[in-house]
């Protein structure tokens, strides 16, 4: 946004890359809607952090007479969904909220929907699915009790996601149809470019009351005190 510098994700002076995004709850987002955005930011960080642990507890599982398979996809879940889930899903809920954009609901919507479905089977832990899950932790515990202690926590941390993903879902649906939100509003927005860099709510209301207000080219005359109306 113009005017604004890229301020996440916070790196430090001596690596030779520049943030990519703009991020500022108090600046850009409605007061009624900033601890809702809040709690979806810190359900994404709850959410790496899960795949971290996910990543230490296939470890063990792999130790403990496990597959290394299950550690590699791990590694790959963890390099992959923790960019992913802001890019993805976070930052249209960011931008939804910021500017009532309907297409960023919508994309928020399908998104963040695949991602709780995905949460869920990460939860249960199938085999082969480099997640430990209830399904993988409860039937280790019959070759290594240790290591079935460890794998037992990502499932219980998938399943907290899961269910926190599942109210989200619910709460910012209710504000998007309190607000009038559509599926033809977010075709419209698609079809004239609006959803790329919609203008903030404040840019919106500025736009609105500037320019836009009309303007009377002379005073009204009112009728005289005492003189009868027409």
């Amino acid at each position: 946004m113009s005017g604004k510098e890229n301020n996440f994700p916070p790196l430090p002076k001596f690596i030779p890359l520049k943030p990519c995004f703009y991020q500022n709850f108090s600046d850009e987002i409605p007061i009624e809607h900033q601890v809702l955005v809040k709690r979806i930011y810190q359900l994404w960080l709850f959410y790496c952090a899960t795949l971290g642990v996910n990543l230490v507890a296939c470890l063990a599982w792999w130790i403990a007479a496990g597959s290394g398979a299950n550690f590699g996809l791990a590694l790959v879940w963890l390099l992959l969904f923790s960019p992913c889930g802001y890019v993805c899903w976070f930052r249209p809920a960011y931008k939804a909220f910021r500017s009532d954009s309907s297409f960023n609901f919508m994309a928020f919507f399908f998104i963040f929907g695949a991602q709780f479905v995905l949460a869920v089977i990460q939860a249960i832990g199938f085999s082969g699915w480099g997640t430990c899950g209830w399904l993988a932790a409860i039937g280790f515990f019959q070759i290594n009790v240790g290591a079935a202690v460890v794998m037992l926590l990502p499932a219980i941390m998938f399943s907290v996601s899961a269910a926190i993903m599942a109210i989200v879902i619910m709460k910012v649906h209710r504000i998007y149809r309190g607000t009038g939100g559509s599926f033809q509003k977010a075709q419209t927005e698609w079809s004239t470019g609006a959803w790329r860099n919609p203008p903030s709510r404040e840019a919106q209301y500025n736009n609105f009351s500037g320019n836009s207000l009309p303007e009377y080219p002379t005073v009204p005359s009112y009728p005289a005190s005492g003189s009868q109306w027409p």
